[in-house]
Protein backbone atom coordinates (compact mmCIF):
# COMPACT_ATOMS: atom_id res chain seq x y z
CA UNK A 1 0.00 0.00 0.00
CA UNK A 2 1.59 3.43 -0.63
CA UNK A 3 -0.55 5.57 1.56
CA UNK A 4 -2.82 7.29 -0.77
CA UNK A 5 -5.75 7.42 -2.87
CA UNK A 6 -4.64 4.84 -5.52
CA UNK A 7 -4.56 2.23 -2.38
CA UNK A 8 -8.35 1.84 -3.35
CA UNK A 9 -8.71 -0.42 -6.63
CA UNK A 10 -9.97 1.30 -9.30
CA UNK A 11 -8.80 4.83 -8.59
CA UNK A 12 -6.45 6.83 -10.62
CA UNK A 13 -5.21 10.07 -9.88
CA UNK A 14 -3.73 12.35 -12.49
CA UNK A 15 -2.23 16.20 -11.76
CA UNK A 16 -1.35 18.59 -14.68
CA UNK A 17 0.03 22.21 -13.70
CA UNK A 18 0.54 25.70 -15.53
CA UNK A 19 3.98 26.97 -12.86
CA UNK A 20 3.74 30.38 -14.69
CA UNK A 21 0.02 30.91 -13.15
CA UNK A 22 0.87 29.23 -10.10
CA UNK A 23 -2.23 26.76 -10.31
CA UNK A 24 -3.13 23.43 -11.23
CA UNK A 25 -5.63 20.47 -11.52
CA UNK A 26 -6.18 17.07 -10.08
CA UNK A 27 -8.10 14.64 -11.59
CA UNK A 28 -9.46 11.52 -10.10
CA UNK A 29 -10.66 8.66 -12.74
CA UNK A 30 -12.51 5.77 -11.81
CA UNK A 31 -12.13 2.71 -13.68
CA UNK A 32 -15.90 2.24 -13.78
CA UNK A 33 -19.18 4.28 -12.46
CA UNK A 34 -18.55 4.60 -8.67
CA UNK A 35 -21.08 5.68 -6.31
CA UNK A 36 -20.37 9.17 -4.97
CA UNK A 37 -21.75 11.76 -2.93
CA UNK A 38 -20.81 15.18 -1.30
CA UNK A 39 -20.85 17.53 1.86
CA UNK A 40 -20.45 21.38 1.94
CA UNK A 41 -19.57 23.20 4.75
CA UNK A 42 -18.10 26.37 3.54
CA UNK A 43 -20.08 29.46 3.40
CA UNK A 44 -18.21 30.18 -0.28
CA UNK A 45 -17.96 26.98 -1.98
CA UNK A 46 -17.43 26.38 -6.34
CA UNK A 47 -18.80 23.34 -7.98
CA UNK A 48 -20.18 21.70 -11.01
CA UNK A 49 -22.59 18.78 -10.79
CA UNK A 50 -22.76 18.59 -7.15
CA UNK A 51 -26.26 18.57 -7.48
CA UNK A 52 -26.68 15.07 -8.99
CA UNK A 53 -24.80 13.50 -6.18
CA UNK A 54 -27.93 14.29 -4.18
CA UNK A 55 -29.54 10.38 -3.31
CA UNK A 56 -32.82 10.99 -4.66
CA UNK A 57 -31.08 11.73 -8.73
CA UNK A 58 -31.08 9.77 -10.95
CA UNK A 59 -27.39 9.04 -12.06
CA UNK A 60 -26.18 6.57 -9.90
CA UNK A 61 -22.63 6.61 -10.35
CA UNK A 62 -19.65 9.17 -11.73
CA UNK A 63 -16.82 8.58 -14.04
CA UNK A 64 -14.48 11.12 -12.16
CA UNK A 65 -14.11 14.15 -9.68
CA UNK A 66 -11.99 17.47 -10.57
CA UNK A 67 -10.26 19.26 -7.89
CA UNK A 68 -8.97 22.75 -9.08
CA UNK A 69 -7.59 25.95 -8.95
CA UNK A 70 -8.54 29.05 -10.63
CA UNK A 71 -12.06 30.17 -8.96
CA UNK A 72 -14.71 29.93 -10.96
CA UNK A 73 -11.79 29.56 -14.36
CA UNK A 74 -11.05 26.54 -12.53
CA UNK A 75 -14.17 25.05 -13.55
CA UNK A 76 -13.07 24.59 -16.88
CA UNK A 77 -10.80 21.55 -15.57
CA UNK A 78 -14.11 19.40 -15.15
CA UNK A 79 -15.10 20.24 -19.62
CA UNK A 80 -11.07 18.62 -20.18
CA UNK A 81 -11.78 15.72 -18.20
CA UNK A 82 -15.08 15.06 -19.56
CA UNK A 83 -13.23 15.31 -23.19
CA UNK A 84 -10.76 12.41 -22.22
CA UNK A 85 -13.27 10.92 -21.18
CA UNK A 86 -15.59 11.09 -24.29
CA UNK A 87 -12.70 10.04 -26.24
CA UNK A 88 -12.14 6.79 -24.27
CA UNK A 89 -15.92 6.11 -24.42
CA UNK A 90 -16.85 6.70 -21.15
CA UNK A 91 -19.88 8.23 -20.06
CA UNK A 92 -23.83 7.59 -18.99
CA UNK A 93 -26.00 5.80 -22.00
CA UNK A 94 -28.37 8.30 -23.49
CA UNK A 95 -29.33 6.27 -26.22
CA UNK A 96 -26.42 5.57 -28.42
CA UNK A 97 -24.61 8.58 -26.79
CA UNK A 98 -22.48 8.73 -23.70
CA UNK A 99 -22.74 11.95 -21.45
CA UNK A 100 -19.50 11.62 -18.79
CA UNK A 101 -19.90 12.56 -15.21
CA UNK A 102 -17.90 14.57 -13.89
CA UNK A 103 -18.24 16.58 -10.70
CA UNK A 104 -15.91 18.96 -9.92
CA UNK A 105 -14.97 21.81 -7.43
CA UNK A 106 -12.54 24.60 -7.24
CA UNK A 107 -10.19 26.55 -4.89
CA UNK A 108 -9.06 30.07 -5.25
CA UNK A 109 -5.48 30.92 -5.99
CA UNK A 110 -6.22 34.22 -8.58
CA UNK A 111 -4.19 36.14 -5.46
CA UNK A 112 -1.25 33.88 -5.05
CA UNK A 113 1.26 35.86 -7.21
CA UNK A 114 0.75 33.91 -10.42
CA UNK A 115 0.34 34.96 -14.03
CA UNK A 116 -3.08 35.12 -14.46
CA UNK A 117 -3.23 37.25 -17.58
CA UNK A 118 -4.47 34.23 -19.80
CA UNK A 119 -6.40 36.26 -22.12
CA UNK A 120 -9.78 35.19 -23.39
CA UNK A 121 -9.88 31.65 -22.21
CA UNK A 122 -8.12 30.71 -19.12
CA UNK A 123 -5.75 27.23 -19.67
CA UNK A 124 -8.22 24.82 -17.15
CA UNK A 125 -9.90 23.03 -19.82
CA UNK A 126 -6.25 22.11 -21.09
CA UNK A 127 -5.02 21.19 -17.64
CA UNK A 128 -8.05 19.09 -17.10
CA UNK A 129 -7.62 17.09 -19.78
CA UNK A 130 -3.56 16.49 -19.41
CA UNK A 131 -4.74 15.69 -15.84
CA UNK A 132 -6.80 12.62 -16.58
CA UNK A 133 -4.93 12.00 -19.31
CA UNK A 134 -1.79 11.86 -17.29
CA UNK A 135 -3.88 9.64 -14.00
CA UNK A 136 -2.61 6.34 -13.15
CA UNK A 137 -2.35 3.96 -10.15
CA UNK A 138 0.50 4.79 -8.61
CA UNK A 139 1.02 6.64 -5.51
CA UNK A 140 -0.42 10.08 -5.52
CA UNK A 141 2.23 12.77 -5.49
CA UNK A 142 1.92 15.10 -2.61
CA UNK A 143 2.75 18.69 -2.08
CA UNK A 144 2.77 21.57 -4.49
CA UNK A 145 1.54 19.69 -7.43
CA UNK A 146 -2.15 19.74 -9.07
CA UNK A 147 -4.64 21.46 -7.46
CA UNK A 148 -2.33 22.43 -4.62
CA UNK A 149 -0.18 24.12 -6.50
CA UNK A 150 -0.49 27.82 -5.53
CA UNK A 151 -2.70 27.12 -2.91
CA UNK A 152 -1.55 28.44 0.79
CA UNK A 153 -3.02 28.89 4.22
CA UNK A 154 -2.68 31.55 7.07
CA UNK A 155 0.52 31.21 7.29
CA UNK A 156 2.07 27.86 5.38
CA UNK A 157 2.18 27.91 1.72
CA UNK A 158 -0.60 25.03 1.42
CA UNK A 159 -0.46 21.35 -0.97
CA UNK A 160 -1.95 18.35 -2.20
CA UNK A 161 -2.19 15.38 0.23
CA UNK A 162 -2.85 11.83 0.46
CA UNK A 163 -3.46 9.02 2.97
CA UNK A 164 -5.54 5.77 3.60
CA UNK A 165 -5.96 3.21 6.20
CA UNK A 166 -7.95 -0.12 7.02
CA UNK A 167 -10.88 0.31 9.00
CA UNK A 168 -10.60 -2.44 11.80
CA UNK A 169 -12.81 -4.83 11.58
CA UNK A 170 -14.91 -4.45 8.45
CA UNK A 171 -12.56 -5.11 5.92
CA UNK A 172 -12.64 -2.35 4.28
CA UNK A 173 -10.34 0.47 3.62
CA UNK A 174 -10.85 4.11 3.43
CA UNK A 175 -8.14 7.15 1.80
CA UNK A 176 -8.48 10.56 1.01
CA UNK A 177 -7.12 13.06 -0.82
CA UNK A 178 -6.91 17.19 -0.15
CA UNK A 179 -6.08 20.42 -1.75
CA UNK A 180 -5.41 22.23 1.40
CA UNK A 181 -5.93 26.42 0.69
CA UNK A 182 -7.18 27.61 4.11
CA UNK A 183 -7.98 30.24 5.60
CA UNK A 184 -7.10 28.68 8.68
CA UNK A 185 -3.81 27.36 10.07
CA UNK A 186 -2.85 23.73 9.94
CA UNK A 187 -0.16 24.34 13.01
CA UNK A 188 -0.84 25.09 16.56
CA UNK A 189 -0.08 28.93 16.61
CA UNK A 190 3.28 29.74 14.28
CA UNK A 191 5.41 26.82 15.49
CA UNK A 192 5.73 23.59 13.50
CA UNK A 193 3.62 20.93 15.09
CA UNK A 194 0.24 20.16 13.19
CA UNK A 195 -2.80 20.26 15.02
CA UNK A 196 -3.41 16.99 13.00
CA UNK A 197 -0.45 15.74 15.20
CA UNK A 198 -2.04 12.58 17.28
CA UNK A 199 -3.49 10.70 14.34
CA UNK A 200 -0.25 10.56 12.99
CA UNK A 201 1.07 7.41 11.45
CA UNK A 202 4.87 6.66 12.13
CA UNK A 203 6.71 10.43 11.23
CA UNK A 204 4.91 10.79 8.06
CA UNK A 205 4.36 14.48 8.65
CA UNK A 206 7.88 15.29 10.89
CA UNK A 207 6.91 12.90 14.10
CA UNK A 208 7.15 15.94 16.38
CA UNK A 209 3.51 14.57 17.72
CA UNK A 210 0.41 16.93 19.45
CA UNK A 211 1.91 20.06 20.75
CA UNK A 212 3.23 20.11 24.30
CA UNK A 213 1.62 22.84 25.53
CA UNK A 214 -0.97 25.49 23.33
CA UNK A 215 0.90 29.32 23.22
CA UNK A 216 -1.19 31.88 23.21
CA UNK A 217 -1.53 33.45 19.81
CA UNK A 218 -2.76 29.55 18.66
CA UNK A 219 -6.41 31.01 18.22
CA UNK A 220 -5.45 34.30 17.02
CA UNK A 221 -7.73 35.54 13.81
CA UNK A 222 -5.75 34.98 10.67
CA UNK A 223 -4.31 37.93 9.09
CA UNK A 224 -6.41 39.95 6.26
CA UNK A 225 -9.57 37.44 5.69
CA UNK A 226 -11.25 38.05 2.53
CA UNK A 227 -14.42 36.61 1.59
CA UNK A 228 -14.24 33.79 -0.72
CA UNK A 229 -10.52 33.60 -1.07
CA UNK A 230 -9.86 30.41 0.95
CA UNK A 231 -11.34 27.03 0.09
CA UNK A 232 -10.12 23.43 1.41
CA UNK A 233 -11.52 20.62 -1.15
CA UNK A 234 -11.17 16.84 -0.70
CA UNK A 235 -12.08 13.76 -1.30
CA UNK A 236 -12.55 10.51 0.74
CA UNK A 237 -12.89 6.94 -1.04
CA UNK A 238 -13.54 3.39 0.24
CA UNK A 239 -13.76 0.32 -1.28
CA UNK A 240 -16.74 -0.54 0.74
CA UNK A 241 -20.13 -0.93 -0.74
CA UNK A 242 -22.42 2.03 -0.06
CA UNK A 243 -25.62 3.79 -1.58
CA UNK A 244 -25.52 7.29 -2.70
CA UNK A 245 -26.72 7.97 1.15
CA UNK A 246 -24.27 5.83 2.62
CA UNK A 247 -21.91 7.74 0.69
CA UNK A 248 -23.24 10.88 1.85
CA UNK A 249 -22.87 9.88 5.43
CA UNK A 250 -19.55 9.34 4.97
CA UNK A 251 -18.42 12.93 3.51
CA UNK A 252 -20.22 14.03 6.61
CA UNK A 253 -18.46 12.32 8.77
CA UNK A 254 -14.98 12.73 7.00
CA UNK A 255 -15.45 16.71 7.48
CA UNK A 256 -14.58 16.32 10.89
CA UNK A 257 -11.05 15.61 9.53
CA UNK A 258 -10.92 18.99 8.63
CA UNK A 259 -11.83 20.34 11.72
CA UNK A 260 -9.09 18.46 13.68
CA UNK A 261 -6.53 19.72 10.89
CA UNK A 262 -7.24 23.20 10.34
CA UNK A 263 -8.26 26.18 12.86
CA UNK A 264 -10.85 27.66 12.29
CA UNK A 265 -12.32 25.69 9.37
CA UNK A 266 -15.86 25.67 7.84
CA UNK A 267 -16.11 29.67 7.91
CA UNK A 268 -17.97 31.65 5.99
CA UNK A 269 -15.02 32.40 4.15
CA UNK A 270 -13.93 29.49 2.94
CA UNK A 271 -15.43 26.55 0.39
CA UNK A 272 -14.71 23.71 2.31
CA UNK A 273 -16.28 20.49 0.47
CA UNK A 274 -15.80 16.77 0.87
CA UNK A 275 -16.54 14.37 -1.69
CA UNK A 276 -16.76 10.53 -0.72
CA UNK A 277 -16.83 7.74 -2.84
CA UNK A 278 -17.20 3.77 -2.87
CA UNK A 279 -16.06 1.50 -5.19
CA UNK A 280 -18.03 -1.34 -4.08
CA UNK A 281 -15.91 -4.61 -3.93
CA UNK A 282 -15.93 -5.01 -0.22
CA UNK A 283 -19.95 -5.67 1.05
CA UNK A 284 -20.40 -4.25 4.32
CA UNK A 285 -21.53 -7.11 7.78
CA UNK A 286 -23.09 -4.54 9.24
CA UNK A 287 -24.28 -1.84 7.26
CA UNK A 288 -24.86 0.70 10.07
CA UNK A 289 -22.01 -0.17 12.69
CA UNK A 290 -19.32 -0.65 10.02
CA UNK A 291 -20.71 2.98 8.05
CA UNK A 292 -20.02 4.77 11.72
CA UNK A 293 -16.24 2.89 11.57
CA UNK A 294 -15.57 4.04 7.65
CA UNK A 295 -16.37 7.76 8.74
CA UNK A 296 -14.43 7.38 12.18
CA UNK A 297 -11.43 6.20 9.76
CA UNK A 298 -12.23 9.17 7.12
CA UNK A 299 -12.42 11.79 9.49
CA UNK A 300 -8.65 10.48 10.84
CA UNK A 301 -7.23 9.75 7.18
CA UNK A 302 -8.24 13.29 5.82
CA UNK A 303 -6.81 14.75 9.14
CA UNK A 304 -3.55 13.27 8.18
CA UNK A 305 -3.98 14.51 4.50
CA UNK A 306 -4.42 17.92 5.77
CA UNK A 307 -1.02 17.68 7.29
CA UNK A 308 0.69 15.89 4.29
CA UNK A 309 -0.34 18.60 1.78
CA UNK A 310 1.44 21.10 3.93
CA UNK A 311 4.65 19.16 5.39
CA UNK A 312 5.01 18.26 1.51
CA UNK A 313 4.78 21.69 -0.15
CA UNK A 314 7.62 23.34 -1.85
CA UNK A 315 9.32 26.87 -0.73
CA UNK A 316 7.45 28.70 -3.75
CA UNK A 317 6.97 32.01 -4.08
CA UNK A 318 3.25 31.99 -3.47
CA UNK A 319 2.13 35.76 -2.05
CA UNK A 320 0.36 35.46 1.06
CA UNK A 321 1.60 32.42 2.88
CA UNK A 322 5.15 32.75 4.79
CA UNK A 323 7.27 30.15 3.27
CA UNK A 324 6.91 26.11 3.28
CA UNK A 325 6.53 24.21 6.40
CA UNK A 326 10.15 22.04 5.84
CA UNK A 327 11.45 25.56 4.74
CA UNK A 328 10.81 27.18 8.24
CA UNK A 329 11.38 23.74 10.44
CA UNK A 330 13.58 21.20 8.41
CA UNK A 331 12.22 18.08 8.07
Amino acid sequence: MSGSLTDIAGIRVGHAADARALSGVTAIVFDSPTVAAVDIRGGGPGTRETDLLDPERTVAGVDALVLSGGSVFGLDAASGVVAWLAETGRGFAVGPARVPIVPAAILFDLLNGGDKAWGRFSPYRDLGYAAAAAAAADPVAMGSVGAGLGARTANLKGGLGSASAAVEGTGARVAALVAVNALGRVTVGDGPHFWAGPFEEGAEFGGLGPAPTIPPDAFAWPRKPMPGANTTIAVVATDARLTKAEARRLAVTAQDGLARAIVPAHTPLDGDLVFAAATGAVPLADPVGDLARLGDAAARVLARAVALGVYHASALPVAGAQGAWRERFGG
